[in-house]
């Protein structure tokens, strides 16, 4: 996943990592974005995002169109970004999770702030190169081309604090005495806000000290006539002072002198090692960082800085790093320890360091107590009153490191360690560090710096997959770095071949008993029996990202022992979490490096048999779910037929909390089913991975997610093929023929769909057969063979009430109804989709029952009763969640959209015709499309209005799509709007004869 920039601070403008801007859409999807942002990590009530897409009273289908943007952004941000939790639903709205992305207005502030703290510490200079950078991140009026109130006043407190920003920088270039050269744009800012007495103070001094004695009295001059004639009042005593102190030539209006950071002194200890040569990047740290230097001005309690992070991260790099920057802080002296806390040998004692320490501070050894208490004391002592910067490195917990805590606040102790030392929280003023690894773009110049830049720009992609393969792990890459630099004859896409291989990558980046696989041994050495065999497992997993369930299922244990040993290795650095949902639970990640270490050990400690029974149980327990969230979604009282059942191991509580919501549960599962499924045919495990693919179908169909049906589909097929699986082969030919129906190829679907026919007869297998030939008979129905449809769609009948599948006996009755409607019995249709609403009901299949109401009105147009056919359109969008179904959606909008222009209502079906096209283009259907186009169309020659370009375009996709009878309309139509064009004087056709032309 790529980290996204959101700028605010002018235009609204995202950008990846990578700098590739990503443009947001229209301005209704980008005020949605906008108001998300403004509450970012908060959560927005739709109510609110209606009040801000339409600030002037909104449409009947505001909310509608609030979940559509939503999921416009969401698939926006997922295809760009690989961002799939970025916008999460969250009663009563919607909310936006701005952890590890950047958005410039908090920046903003949060430089301000800084730099506010850092001038009340006296660093002036400092804090004016802060101010400066922060006043640079504008572009513009902040949400500049957006409106709505919410907007506005967020825009305007910006706005407020830009200027008060502006006119803290000028008082600190006052201080620095750059008077001169702040004249000319004090003077434009006076200019622009000439009530803004503080900025007219600024300039008036600014003059003054420049010599213009005169042109400070005018300016003082101009802004009391303004206060007087606008105001009714006299300015401020603050200004009137300073224009009083000008008139006396007071000299306490001359430059003040500014004390520059005191240099170290001699003679005091000094023990920082030598910064790293190649130390890259990590600037937002190190500023975090640097916020340590004003705390410890004043006299508060001890600051302690925490750096956090799995072994080879670059924690000591950053300290020392730092350190080196800041050593002119720090005049009384510096300490460097390497505690040895994660080590082979023992780690070192506090008493140890204490003697080292007090030696640093000039103690002679016959004066160094023995005992450690009294060596703590004695340094505490002789630390009172000094400042001194202390780097704790490779800390093991906070009992090794609690005697070398000074007791005042104007020494700095920073702590480097593989945990983020809670313990000391309450006793000291702790500043957390959580280090990760490095962004690409650092990642990248650190291995150029190491490698040589010509070698790492000549193959820029073959270097992101470098950087991929290391993790991004400062240790990797510096050792990857170092192996190019030492293979002049190697280039980078040698070694990326290399490590590509898990067996030896960690021995890529080893070197002798140093490097990546050392570091994570003694990580994994002090972990719990129960945590390592764990972790071991998790090596096994083939997918990005897991949930809490699965690692139960890995070691066939309950989920509170499993959470117990989750946390260790949390606490260990040996796993992240990635992301919370308050229904889905916690979502974790290993990271690849970890994840091959962990892989070793799983090969090296356990035997086969045990690798093979871990992953049986977690594929067993993703078939359990995706087929309960399956048939809660599809409906019905019947679960697929599989040829050998799996054991179901998850309790029935467990099932029934994470599939409440079975699309959002296979939403958030859906790259690790992926991965699960091409794991497991990898395993010929055949069974568990057709199984998983038929179920996942529900997400991939509705999600409009093809890629990830065809790769599940034909990997399954593969497997099942190797095994001999007659059902599974079956069954995936099948899925193959339902996703080239999906795309419209239905050539394509038929060759598949036939293959599957002579499998599925040659077995009992009545519940297969039966969707084989629905979907055989949607074939056939689409090229224009209405009687064979027919056929097979009553042969699919039979099997689904044989199978006892009520929603797939729903699914057969309405796709019969739409048969007999095109076939011209519109009596025999619409009474087919009352029986099928009927039984999508009695099977608790709301999607069924919405596309059946769907054929219901197109009976009702039909028959002339458009408005009961635009209030069942209503009533089957109500049964939809459109945010989700795009597609059932749009083809429910397009309905209401033909039941209107039907009625002359040319003006209402508008709206709701471009709702559908919009949604027809969010998921590529061009079956959608094209009918969107036809009807839009339609509506405007209603009007008036010249229609043949959108005519022409629906006739060229019903062509490409051999939807020969939706052609021969479109010709009909694209004729009458030629004929009606052709004519000057005629009028706009009627409702009833447009329909006629339409249906022929």
């Amino acid at each position: 996943m790529q980290s996204l920039t959101f700028r605010v601070l002018g235009p609204l403008a995202v950008h990846t990592d990578g700098g590739v801007a990503v443009h947001v859409g229209g301005r209704r999807q980008r005020t949605v974005l906008a108001a998300l942002l403004v509450a970012r990590n908060r959560v927005v009530s739709v109510d609110s995002l209606i009040d801000a897409v339409w600030p002037r009273g909104a449409p009947a289908t505001a909310r509608n169109q609030i979940a559509i943007c939503v999921a416009g952004l969401r698939k926006l941000f997922s295809e760009q970004a690989g961002c799939t939790d970025l916008i999460s639903t969250a009663h009563p709205g919607y909310l936006l999770n701005s952890h590890g992305h950047y958005i410039d207005a908090p920046d903003f502030e949060e430089r301000v702030r800084q730099a506010r703290d850092q001038a009340r510490a006296g660093q002036i200079g400092a804090a004016c190169d802060l101010i400066n950078d922060a006043l640079a991140l504008w572009r513009g009026p902040a949400f500049d081309g957006l409106d709505g109130e919410r907007l506005a006043e967020e825009a305007e407190r910006l706005a407020s604090e830009r200027i008060g920003a502006y006119e803290d920088y000028a008082e600190l270039q006052l201080k620095l005495g750059r008077h001169r050269t702040l004249i000319p744009e004090l003077t434009a800012h006076v200019r622009e806000h000439p009530l803004r007495e503080q900025a007219r103070a600024h300039l008036v001094l600014a003059h003054y000290r420049a010599g213009r004695r005169a042109d400070a009295l005018a300016v003082f001059r101009e802004g009391r006539d303004l206060m007087v004639r606008e105001l009714g009042i006299e300015p401020g005593p603050a200004l009137q002072a300073l224009h009083n102190l000008v008139l006396q030539d007071s000299p306490t209006l001359t430059l003040p002198a500014i004390n520059p950071a005191p240099a170290p002194q001699t003679g005091k200890p000094s023990q920082l090692p030598v910064q790293p040569a190649s130390f890259t990047g990590r600037t937002d740290v190190l500023r975090r960082l640097d916020g340590m230097l004003d705390e410890r001005l004043g006299h508060s309690p001890l600051t302690v800085g925490v750096i956090s992070g799995v072994s080879g991260v670059g924690k000591t790099a950053l300290a020392v790093h730092w350190a080196n920057q800041v050593v002119g802080h720090f005049p009384d002296g510096q300490f460097y320890v390497d505690l040895r806390g994660y080590h082979e040998e023992e780690p070192v004692s506090a008493s140890a360091v204490l003697d080292q320490f007090l030696r640093g501070l000039g103690v002679q050894t016959a004066q160094i107590p023995a005992d450690t208490g009294e060596r703590a004391a004695l340094y505490r002592s002789l630390l009172g009153g000094r400042r001194v910067l202390i780097i704790l490195d490779n800390v093991r917990d906070a009992e090794q490191v609690r005697p070398l805590l000074p007791g005042n606040g104007r020494c700095c102790v920073l702590i480097t360690s593989r945990h983020p030392m809670t313990d000391l929280l309450g006793d000291y003023a702790v500043i957390q560090v959580p280090l990760q690894v490095m962004p690409l773009e650092e990642a990248v110049s650190l291995l150029a710096e190491i490698a040589g830049p010509e070698r790492i720009a000549a193959h820029p992609d073959e270097t992101a997959d470098l950087a991929g393969l290391c993790d991004r792990l400062p240790l990797a890459l510096r050792i990857a770095g170092a192996r190019l630099a030492a293979k002049g004859y190697w280039s980078v896409p040698d070694l990326v071949r290399r490590l590509r291989d898990q067996r030896r990558r960690l021995d890529e980046l080893s070197l002798g008993d140093h490097g990546v696989r050392a570091g994570f041994r003694l990580s994994y050495r002090e972990l719990s029996p129960g945590a390592r065999r764990l972790y071991r497992f998790v090596g096994l997993l083939a997918m990005p990202t897991f949930a809490g369930w699965v690692a139960a299922s890995l070691l066939g244990s309950d989920g509170d022992r499993a959470e117990i040993l989750m946390e260790e290795l949390l606490d260990a650095q040996l796993l992240e979490v990635t992301s919370i949902d308050a229904s889905l639970g916690v979502r974790y990640r290993c990271p690849d490096l970890l994840r091959v270490f962990a892989w070793e050990r799983a090969c090296a400690e356990e035997s086969a048999e045990a690798r093979a029974a871990a992953l049986q149980r977690v594929y067993a327990a993703y078939l359990h779910l995706a087929d309960a969230a399956h048939q809660r979604e599809y409906g019905g009282n019947r679960p697929f037929e599989y040829e050998a059942p799996l054991r179901r191991p998850l309790s029935n509580e467990l099932v029934e909390h994470l599939v409440k919501d079975p699309l959002a549960w296979f939403e958030s599962e859906r790259t690790a089913l992926v991965g699960v499924v091409a794991q497991a045919a990898a395993d010929d495990r055949a069974a568990a991975a057709w199984g998983l693919t038929v179920n996942a179908t529900t997400l991939f169909e509705e999600r409009n997610y093809l890629d990830d049906w065809r790769s599940c589909a034909l990997a399954s097929l593969a497997a099942a093929e190797r095994a001999g699986d007659r059902l599974g082969q079956a069954t995936m030919l099948r899925s193959m023929g339902m996703l080239a129906i999906y795309q419209r190829e239905y050539k394509e679907a038929a060759s598949w769909l036939d293959r599957s026919l002579p499998l599925f007869e040659s077995m009992d297998a009545p519940l297969g057969l039966a969707l084989a030939l629905r979907n055989l008979a949607l074939c056939r129905r689409f090229s224009g063979d209405l009687a064979e449809a027919g056929r097979l769609t009553r042969r699919s009948l039979d099997g689904f009430r044989t199978a006892g599948d009520l929603a797939g006996e729903s699914h057969a009755l309405g796709l019969l109804a739409q048969i007999e409607l095109e076939s011209g019995n519109v009596a025999e249709g619409a009474a087919l989709s009352t029986e099928a609403i009927a039984k999508s009901r009695e099977a608790g299949s709301l999607r069924g029952e919405a596309q059946n109401s769907y054929r219901l009105a197109e009976a009702l147009m039909l028959q002339g009763d458009h408005l009961a056919a635009e209030r069942i359109c209503f009533e089957a969008l109500a049964l939809i969640d459109s945010g989700n179904d795009r597609l059932g959606a749009g083809h429910v909008l397009r309905g209401i959209g033909e039941a209107r222009w039907r009625r002359g209502a040319p003006y209402e079906s508008l709206l709701v015709l471009r709702q559908a096209l919009e949604a027809a283009e969010a998921v590529d259907d061009r079956y959608l499309w094209a009918r969107a186009k036809t009807d839009l169309a339609c509506a405007r020659l209603l009007l008036g209005e010249d229609a043949e370009e959108l005519l022409a375009a629906a006739r060229e996709a019903f062509a490409e799509l051999g939807a020969g009878r939706w052609q021969e309309r479109a010709e009909r139509l694209l004729g009458l709007a030629r004929r009606l064009r052709a004519a000057p004087d005629a009028t706009p056709p009627t409702p009833g004869e447009l329909a006629a032309a339409a249906d022929g």
